[in-house]
């Protein structure tokens, strides 16, 4: 897997240190040693015990804070990290000025992150049945709707909300495509290459939504004030016929 590096150095994504400080929650410490336990053994090799004894605490708390066991802490841990993934992107995203620097930063971003993530790389090399089992049926289409939830009000300064949510889930299925199934065409790692890759297939995509008037140009750094205008130019058509029908009705008057 190609390493980015947008995960950075410092960032909550992804750390694989031993537990934090004792004074941190339980929950943080157990989430913490998970990580760092699934980095040196898998999930498969994981135990609650494991988790227990890396958090540097009972195995009695753990289950107090995950009563569910082993099940509900790795997808907690799973959740955890994928809210720290949308915080980390969302300072990023509010200072794009344009769609495409929207999708540009988030799937390249994403895909960085993604690739910097120790606990996922590992998966991926020893265990992608994991991964996969993340990405399908069910776990898949939460995750897709969690992107899309995510990403959409990004967009939406550009597009009606219905389509902007559309436009967040197809980035995110290009993100999963090229994690699960790396190209050696596209490296969604580089902004470079995803600029090519948004520009040659999303953004066609983007501007097919328009339906009947996807033909005409469509500039997507100022479709919010395209709109603006619309509404501005019908509310002005609509004031000029009323303004049209009194007048008409004034005069019928003086004429009776």
């Amino acid at each position: 897997m190609v390493r980015g590096g947008q995960g950075g150095a410092g960032s909550a994504w992804g750390r694989d240190e031993p537990a934090g400080s004792p004074s941190a929650p339980p929950r943080n410490r157990i989430i913490d040693a998970a990580l760092a336990c699934i980095v040196r053994q898998g999930v498969a090799k994981t135990t609650v015990d494991d988790v227990a004894r890396a958090a540097g605490l009972s195995r009695a708390t753990v289950y107090r804070v995950f009563p569910g066991g082993k099940d509900e802490l790795l997808r907690s841990t799973a959740e955890s990290q994928v809210a720290t993934l949308f915080t980390e992107l969302a300072a990023r995203l509010s200072s794009e000025n344009d769609v495409r620097g929207v999708l540009v930063t988030a799937i390249s971003g994403a895909a960085a992150a993604i690739a910097d993530h120790p606990a996922l790389a590992t998966l991926l090399d020893v265990e992608p049945e994991v991964v996969l089992r993340l990405l399908a049926f069910d776990e898949g289409s939460e995750l897709l709707r969690m992107a899309s939830t995510f990403g959409a009000p990004f967009l939406a300064r550009w597009m009606p909300m219905e389509e902007a949510a559309r436009v967040a889930e197809w980035a995110c299925r290009i993100i999963l495509t090229y994690v699960v199934d790396p190209s050696d065409r596209v490296d969604c790692t580089d902004p470079v290459a995803v600029g090519r890759l948004v520009e040659t297939f999303v953004l066609p995509g983007v501007r097919a939504l328009r339906g009947p008037a996807a033909d005409e140009p469509f500039d997507l750094t100022s479709a919010a004030t395209d709109r603006d205008a619309a509404g501005s130019a019908r509310r002005s058509r609509e004031h000029d016929h009323r303004h049209h029908r009194t007048d008409h009705h004034r005069k019928g008057e003086e004429v009776s």
